[in-house]
């Protein structure tokens, strides 16, 4: 019997990101899923080690590993199309949770108990949280290197993503803006690794 599962979690790479906003770098989703699982592993362990808290690293990783999977079926709507009222915001919700079951029936029953809890995360939990905010994160840090290249159209997009982000008042994404955001702007020479 033939199993789907991988040849969908290939396909991330053809699902480009901000198809509304001229780029000068383009993003795909596994790319970005990659720097997301990046991130929430910078926010899980500030979470853990400065914060004291209990979050689960490889939950909170796996999460944002797998976080943009239904898009190789539904493509990567827009922002400002997903939250344009919730009527569309639950529809889309909806349809991404239909494909993120799918592509999971796609998986041999005996690996499903292994990789479905990561597809279909528990989105009360502190790990998706962080992933949430991890996202958000990676989003702002692609308006900044944008920004660095000279492209202007991702000056209101900084500034939204900036706002909520801070909205959160959640401790991780400020020690992560005042410990890391700053180096972000810097250049491969400015950084003080050489």
């Amino acid at each position: 019997m033939r199993y789907d599962f991988y040849a969908y979690m290939d396909r991330m790479k053809y699902i480009k990101r901000w198809q509304l906003m001229r780029s000068t770098r383009k993003e795909n989703i596994m790319e970005h899923s990659q720097s997301v699982a990046v991130l929430a592993h910078a926010l899980v362990t500030i979470h853990n080690e400065v914060y004291g808290g209990k979050a689960d690293v490889l939950k909170t990783v796996l999460y944002a590993m797998y976080h943009e999977v239904s898009e190789v079926m539904t493509g990567d709507l827009p922002t400002p199309i997903k939250y344009y009222n919730r009527s569309i915001h639950g529809a889309y919700k909806e349809l991404e949770k239909s494909a993120c079951e799918r592509i999971v029936a796609t998986l041999p029953e005996e690996m499903k108990g292994g990789i479905e809890p990561y597809v279909l995360a528990d989105e009360d939990c502190i790990e998706y949280q962080l992933v949430k905010a991890a996202d958000r994160l990676a989003a702002y840090i692609k308006c900044l290197e944008e920004l660095r290249s000279g492209n202007g159209e991702f000056k209101k997009a900084k500034k939204s993503i900036e706002k909520d982000l801070h909205s959160k008042n959640m401790p991780e994404v400020e020690y992560f803006f005042e410990k890391f955001i700053p180096s972000l702007n810097l250049t491969l020479d400015d950084l003080e690794c050489f």
